[in-house]
Formats: structure tokens, C-alpha cells, sequence
């Protein structure tokens, strides 16, 4: 079975094995009774087991919803609230004096010379301090009409370019009330990117952080030559002599004196209707030039009325931590949930998360430790990373201690999957691994790519909570699938949510139908209000992935090859070879999801990051590997083989050797012969957005890193490559 491939590998002499499973027998037997009579998780047995969406007619090709959505698809989140600036009033309401964002306070910065030379700015936080409902409505009704002072107009676009923070939400917020269209970008965006989202989007004010302003606006305000005002959120910059003249720089606190004082009288034209633009979202730009998503405020409410009904008794008592790009649509998704929801919002940052996190100082706390969140969002990067941490420290273990967490950490992984729960495995063993994220997590919400089977048991067993893996694109406004919290298999998304349905059409040169037998398969197509409203200035690229039906329905073509299974949960088998490349047919016919491969392997304590490639005209997949230096170099001297980092990763040999290791791992993976890579290339220098080789989303670019690895191609595949 699955469970037994994922199961971890314990050397316990086989006298003393036995002796163990017969007392775990006995424990299990004595303790199955109280927990069938007092444990909810009958109930949440039986609710796995249920059927979770269904085709609304028999037709083959038949669209899917969810069984609490088939006759009628949700829109709204709370009754006349069409537009967000009415769902955050609503909850300004509600919740008034209720805490909402929340900031930890710098106490010191200090330089840490490490024994290389270099410096690492370390920080010693404080406690969390927090605006309340009532305070961030105040604020973001002075930002609004601040900027209108400033000569902003209703429809007309605004950018933000600033790390996840408070001040980013209000700014938001402030642009939703005024009916400002929010452009969006990535914080790590490089310079070229930055220019192309500004002047396509034609905006004449900029909202940004002083340190953004310093290491990437200085450099390209040149080039966007209707730029007028620079706003910082954290206060007055530096002065800077190499501005061109008619750009202003002035501080969020500043523009909301100036809206404080303005005559806000007139404003009530200004509100949005629901076809609005709230936020022009550009993407990361994994298949070159980023593109803008026009997302209206009936996307973004539908996307996250179905969201929220997947988080069950989501409120007040929970707490959500916000350190992933607000400019994803995985965040600022998460975020409007838990705002609407009565939820607060703890800021941190990947560099502040943990206890061991690059920027806290040694021996004081970590974001996670002080606010102690019970939400979490988190991409796969992330995740994997944590998996990688803990198996490291797992392996440094005494062998009774290691043995000790192996056999806990398979019985878990037994009783996970036959839907029980262990409460004493819980307190005793994987406790102190829970308190890496604070202790108090009970929904770990996962999105932004394919998240490996033994990455997600993981999560499960180690954290003691489910993951809620989901399926969305920037153009759906992040919503399509979430799993539910009782469902506890691996390797699929979830059910639609409420407020969309999903159907999938035939792709014939895949050998992909609807009508495949047990399950249908074919492209994804998303319907419902949550599909955007197309691409900023691109008409032909909108006409090319969105289309509407005879009904009026809206279908987002995603590109993405999917199969429904019986009890109605969607599971990601790869992508359209013309859309993303990673669906590659290989010359003897069979087709190879390089997404499918690098998710295999990418957990390897020996691996950082891998980049699959296969051409048609071959055979073979090969593949491109970012290798851990600290498990190679130690892999080389147990082979003997001594040289320089460069040396070790220019090696044909040990090439050999970590090719042994992938394979090993593939197999336990399941995955097909020909989809196992027959020939690598270590790669000395790591992938970083600023090498121009994977997104500031940390996504491959897999059309850079085939330019950059040609002549590698072509050695492995004998030269003969088209």
C-alpha cells in the first residue's frame, strides 16, 4: 500500500520488534473502546467516507459541484454585501473593539559577523501589538481619501509594491472603499518586471516599504515616466538625491493627516459595484513576461465564500499568521477570509517565522512561538523544507531515540489512514516537533503547486493537524478545490468548492476523455463567479483561456489535466504539453508529468531543488539538480573522492552516485520506468529568482533553465536534441 511506501526505515532487532507490535496490539485494543465512545472522530470517519461532489447531469463530460452546492453555486458571503468594502464594514460591525492586524515591535538590530565575513542583521521582537477592527476602518477610510487628495481617481489604478504587512491591508482596503483598482507585484520582483507592471498599468502612485524603495524603485524610477508620488509605509525615507523631478515621496502617515482634514462628503459616488476591478493581480511569470489577472469584487467574494466553508467554526478563537506574498492569491485570499471572519491576523515574514529562522537572533522567539497561530497558509517549498529540517535533526538522533520516533511515526501513519486518532503518540512523542510552529495549529492550508504524498502525511502525523491541500489559479481568484478536514488521503485537491463547478473536456492527443473508465479525465475548466475577468490589456491571450458557455457561464481553461474520482475529489495528473510544458511525450508514445517526477524527489535530503526534462525526439527523461552540500560532500568522502565543491559537482562519478539515490527514491515513489531520470547535472550555484531560473515564487522557469543547460542537454542526450 501507499502508507507502507511512506512508512520510515528503523533497524530494532526482530525479537524486540515483535515483543513491541504485540504491546501496541494490546494498547490499541484497550483504548479502541473509550475512544469509539468519547472521540468526534466517528463522525469525521464516516463524513470521509461520503461522497463530497457529483456531476449535476449523466452526460459524459458532466459538470461537478459540490453535494452543498448543486442546485445553486455561492456568491456571497453575508446577505447585500456584493462589493468588499461592504464585507469590511459588515465586520467592522460585528467585531468592532476585536483585534484584527497584528505587529510584533523591533526591541534591537544588531550585526552578526559569521566566520566567512559576512554580516546577517539579526532582530530581538517583542509581543505582537494590535489594531482593531475599528482602528484599521479609521485608517483605511483617512488612506482613501488621502490619495483622492492627492489626485487619485475613482477606477483609475494604484500599485503596491511592499513585503506582507499591516499597512498593506489597509492600503488595500483603502483602494477597495474608493474604488481604486489595486495593481499587485511581488516584493522580489526583479527590475524588468517591476517596469512592465507599472507602465502597463499606466499608475501615477506607488505604495511601497523604505527599504523596497531603496534596493529595487531607486534603480528603474527612471524608466516609468508617469510616476508622481511614492508613498512609504513605515515612515519618512532617507532623502534621495537621484529622483527625477515631479516625483514626491511621502509617508502613509502623512497622507492619512491630509485625509483626515479633507471634506469626505462627496465620497458615496465613488463606491464600487460588483463588476468593479478590485485588484489587477500580476503573476509571477513562470512562462515569461508577467501578465495582469483582472480580478472584480464578485470574484474575490465568491473565491472566498468558498473558501470559508471549507474551514469548519472558523472565528473569533482562531489566529491566522500572514507571512506569504499578500501580492499571491493565496494570501490576500486567506487574509479576506479570515478578516470577514472575525479572525486576527498576526504579520511576520519567511526570515522571522521560527525560533531557528535566519533573522532571529539565537535564544530569543520566533513569529509562530509568541503568537502561537492556530491557521497557517503555506506553499510546498515551505513544507518540504520543514521536512527536510526535522528528518535532518531526526537522523542526528541517538538510535533509541531515532527508533523510538520511527515506530511512533509509522503506528500514526497506520492509524491516519485507517481515519483514528492518537492522542498519546500526540502528547508524547510529536509534541515538541508541533511546537515549531507554536503548538496550536489545527489547519495547515496548502496551495501554489503539487504537494508531494510523503510531505503531507508528514504535516498530518508530525503537526497533528489536517492539511488542506487546494487547487486555484491567480485567474479564478484562487478558488477551485480544497480537501475537507476529515479527509485524510494523499495526492488529490478536494471537491469543488461551493462557488464554482468544474468540468473536464477532452484532450485527444493526450489520450485524455471524460468518458475514461473508473475515471473520468481530461483539461480543467473552472466555472463560476469566482473566474476573473481576463488579462490586463490582452485581449487575445483572455480570448485564448477564458471562454462562456450558452448559459453565461464564465469557464477558465486552465491548462491543467485532472481526474475525478468516485466520491467526487479531483486529483492533478499533470499539464497541457502547449500550455506549460511539463506534460512531455517521450519518443516511444508515453507521456511524463516532469512536475509528477521533481515532486518525487524533491524531498531528498540530498537534493535542494530538481528541474526534469524530457524531449520527444528520446527516450529518456533527464534531469538538472541543485544538490544539498552538506549530504553531497558527505556522500563524496564516503566514496572517497576528494576536490572542491565544483570538482564534486563536475564529476561524471558522483553524477553516478546521486543518480543511484534518485532512482531508489523514484521506485519507493511509484513512479514508472521511463519516468525515472537515466542521466543528471549537479549544479554547483543554487536557483534564486535573481539568477533569472525560477519566479520569485521559487516556481521553475523551465524555458530558462533549458537555455541555460543546453550544452548539458545536449552531452546527455548525445547531442542529437530539437
Amino acid at each position: 500500500s501507499q502508507a507502507a511506501k511512506m512508512k520510515l526505515k528503523h533497524n530494532i532487532n526482530p525479537v524486540l520488534l515483535q515483543l513491541i507490535n504485540f504491546i501496541i496490539l494490546v494498547y490499541s485494543f484497550v483504548t479502541y473502546i473509550p475512544w469509539y465512545i468519547f472521540s468526534g472522530s466517528r463522525q469525521a470517519i464516516e463524513k470521509a467516507k461520503q461522497v463530497k461532489a457529483r456531476p449535476v447531469n449523466n452526460k459524459p463530460g458532466g459538470t461537478y459541484r459540490s453535494v452543498n452546492s448543486l442546485h445553486c453555486l455561492a456568491s456571497v458571503l453575508y446577505p447585500g454585501c456584493d462589493t468588499l468594502d461592504k464585507v469590511f464594514k459588515y465586520a467592522k460591525t460585528k467585531f468592532k473593539d476585536k483585534n484584527l492586524l497584528g505587529t510584533r515591535e523591533i526591541l534591537k538590530e544588531e550585526d552578526e559577523i559569521q566566520p566567512s565575513g559576512k554580516v546577517f542583521k539579526k532582530v530581538i521582537l517583542g509581543k505582537y501589538t494590535w489594531l482593531s477592527y475599528e482602528d484599521v476602518y479609521v485608517k483605511a477610510v483617512n488612506f482613501g481619501n488621502g490619495l483622492a487628495v492627492l489626485g487619485q481617481q475613482p477606477k483609475t489604478n494604484i500599485a503596491i509594491f511592499c513585503e506582507t504587512r499591516a499597512e498593506w491591508m489597509i492600503a488595500a482596503q483603502a483602494c477597495f472603499m474608493c474604488n481604486y483598482q489595486l495593481v499587485t507585484l511581488y516584493a522580489t520582483l526583479g527590475g524588468p518586471a517591476i517596469v512592465h507592471g507599472l507602465n502597463e498599468t499606466e499608475v501615477t502612485t506607488i505604495i511601497t516599504s523604505k527599504e523596497l524603495m531603496q534596493t529595487k524603485l531607486k534603480e528603474i524610477v527612471s524608466q516609468v515616466p508617469l510616476l508622481r508620488h511614492i508613498i512609504t509605509v513605515d515612515g519618512k525615507p532617507t532623502t534621495w538625491s537621484e529622483f527625477p523631478k515631479g516625483v514626491i515621496v511621502h509617508t502613509m502617515a502623512s497622507v492619512q493627516a491630509m485625509g483626515a482634514k479633507a471634506d469626505s462628503g462627496n465620497k458615496q459616488q465613488a463606491r464600487p459595484v460588483p463588476s468593479d476591478i478590485a485588484v489587477i493581480m500580476y503573476t509571477s511569470g513562470s512562462t515569461g513576461v508577467p501578465k495582469g489577472v483582472m480580478i472584480s469584487h464578485c470574484n474575490i467574494i465568491a473565491g472566498i465564500t468558498g473558501m470559508a466553508e471549507r474551514i469548519p467554526n472558523l472565528g473569533e478563537k482562531d489566529i491566522y499568521i500572514g507571512y506569504l506574498p499578500l501580492a499571491h492569491v493565496l494570501e490576500l485570499s486567506a487574509e479576506l477570509v479570515c478578516l470577514s471572519h472575525g479572525c486576527p491576523i498576526g504579520y511576520s515574514s519567511p526570515q522571522t517565522l521560527a525560533d531557528q529562522s535566519s533573522k532571529i537572533k539565537k535564544g530569543s522567539k520566533g513569529d509562530v512561538t509568541t503568537l502561537k497561530p492556530t491557521l497557517m497558509a503555506a506553499v510546498p517549498e515551505i513544507m518540504d523544507r520543514i521536512y527536510k529540517n526535522v528528518m535532518n535533526k531526526v537522523n542526528e538522533m541517538t538510535p533509541f531515540q531515532r527508533n523510538l520516533f520511527i515506530l511512533a511515526y509509522n503506528y500514526k501513519m497506520e492509524q491516519i489512514s485507517k481515519g483514528y486518532t492518537t492522542p498519546l503518540c500526540d502528547s508524547l512523542i510529536f509534541r515538541k516537533v508541533r511546537m515549531l510552529l507554536g503548538g496550536k495549529i489545527r489547519i495547515l492550508l496548502c496551495g501554489g503547486a503539487p504537494l508531494s504524498a510523503a510531505t503531507q502525511r508528514f504535516m498530518n502525523i508530525c503537526f497533528c493537524c489536517p492539511v488542506g491541500q487546494g487547487y486555484g489559479l491567480t485567474e479564478s481568484a484562487g478558488a477551485g478545490t480544497i480537501t475537507e478536514v476529515w479527509d485524510y488521503t494523499t495526492g488529490r485537491v478536494g471537491a469543488p468548492l461551493v462557488c464554482c463547478e468544474i468540468k473536464l473536456l477532452n484532450w485527444e492527443e493526450g489520450g485524455y476523455y471524460n468518458t475514461d473508465k473508473p475515471y473520468p479525465r481530461g483539461e480543467i475548466l473552472i466555472g463560476g463567479q469566482n473566474v476573473t475577468v481576463g488579462y490586463y490589456k490582452n485581449e487575445a491571450r483572455t480570448k485564448k483561456d477564458f471562454t462562456v458557455d450558452e448559459n453565461g457561464q464564465r469557464w477558465l481553461h486552465t491548462g491543467d489535466i485532472g481526474e475525478f474520482h468516485s466520491d467526487g475529489c479531483l486529483k492533478i495528473i499533470g499539464e497541457l504539453i502547449n500550455r506549460k510544458k511539463d506534460l512531455v511525450k517521450l519518443q516511444a508514445g508515453e507521456y511524463v508529468s516532469l512536475g509528477k517526477v521533481e515532486a518525487a524527489l524533491k524531498n531528498l535530503p540530498l537534493v535542494d531543488n530538481i528541474c526534469a526534462y524530457a524531449s520527444s525526439f528520446h527516450s529518456y527523461v533527464i534531469g538538472f539538480v541543485v544538490p544539498n552540500q552538506k549530504e553531497l560532500a558527505e556522500l563524496a568522502r564516503k566514496k572517497g573522492f576528494k576536490g572542491s565543491w565544483e570538482e564534486i559537482c563536475n564529476s561524471p562519478e558522483m553524477e553516478k552516485e546521486v543518480l543511484k539515490v534518485l532512482a531508489e527514491a523514484a521506485m519507493a515513489a511509484n513512479l514508472e520506468k521511463f519516468e525515472i531520470p537515466v542521466k543528471i547535472r549537479l549544479s554547483p550555484e543554487p536557483w534564486t529568482p535573481e539568477t533569472g531560473l525560477v519566479t520569485d515564487a521559487f516556481k521553475l522557469k523551465r524555458k530558462e533553465l533549458t537555455a541555460y543547460y543546453q550544452p548539458d542537454i545536449e552531452r546527455m542526450y548525445g547531442q542529437n536534441v530539437k
